[in-house]
Parts: structure tokens; C-alpha cells; sequence
């Protein structure tokens, strides 16, 4: 049974930053792609940023120069650096994963994704 379990959600202020983490189980790491998205209160989940199967990462345009994704393929682990956080990124981040390859445009649409995690709050005070 595939599980992702996100983790390093909290408080923050205006500037401050973050690391989010999600450990996965249940499947052979290697051969999925997963992501980061995010959903704002009366908002649409939007995604963040991504890596596919070859380790390959992919920003929206909007995180670029911000934020960082990151894995750890010993630990069977996601990560999600957050930097100089603006309150307009206060939502809930989600980490997903789905088996084989997508097409870039597809990393960031969560359609393209099957298993979700719980999600990690993160709140961001200006």
C-alpha cells in the first residue's frame, strides 16, 4: 500500500523559510514521479514543483529562485525548500506521487498524480 507522509509544516514569518519533507513507502521509489503542490483556502490545488522518474525537477514559475525539490532516494524521501516565504504562500502543500513518466507539463497538473499525502500546513505571517 503506497503512503506519502508529509512532515516540516509550521509557522512562519514573512521571509523566513522552510523545509517540508515526505517520506513514501509501499512502492519501488525509483520509478515514480513525484510532486509538491499546494491549496490556498477558496482555491485551486496548484502545483509547486516536481521531479520525474530520471531525477529531473520542474518549478512553476511563480517558485522559481525560491524554492527547491530535492530527494533522497536512500530514505525513500521528498523534499520541499522554502525561501524569503511571502504570506501569499500560506496553504496547505501536498506531496504526490504516480508510477512511470509524465510529460513536463503534466508534473505540475494533479491529474497527473494518483497518491496523495495528508498535506502540511503552512502558514506564513507578514
Amino acid at each position: 500500500q503506497v503512503q506519502l507522509v508529509e512532515s516540516g509544516g509550521g509557522s512562519v514569518q514573512s521571509g523566513g523559510s522552510l523545509r517540508l519533507s515526505c517520506a513514501a513507502s509501499g512502492y519501488t521509489y525509483s520509478n515514480y514521479y513525484m510532486g509538491w503542490f499546494r491549496q490556498a483556502p477558496g482555491k485551486e490545488r496548484e502545483g509547486v514543483a516536481a521531479i520525474d522518474s530520471d531525477g529531473t525537477p520542474t518549478y512553476a514559475d511563480s517558485m522559481k529562485g525560491r524554492f527547491t525539490v530535492s530527494q533522497d532516494n536512500a530514505k525513500n524521501t521528498l523534499y520541499l525548500q522554502m525561501n524569503s516565504l511571502k504570506p501569499e504562500d500560506t496553504a496547505m502543500y501536498y506531496c504526490a506521487a504516480s508510477p512511470g513518466y509524465t510529460t513536463r507539463w503534466f508534473l505540475l497538473r494533479p491529474i497527473a498524480y494518483r497518491y496523495w499525502g495528508q498535506g502540511t500546513q503552512v502558514p506564513v505571517s507578514s
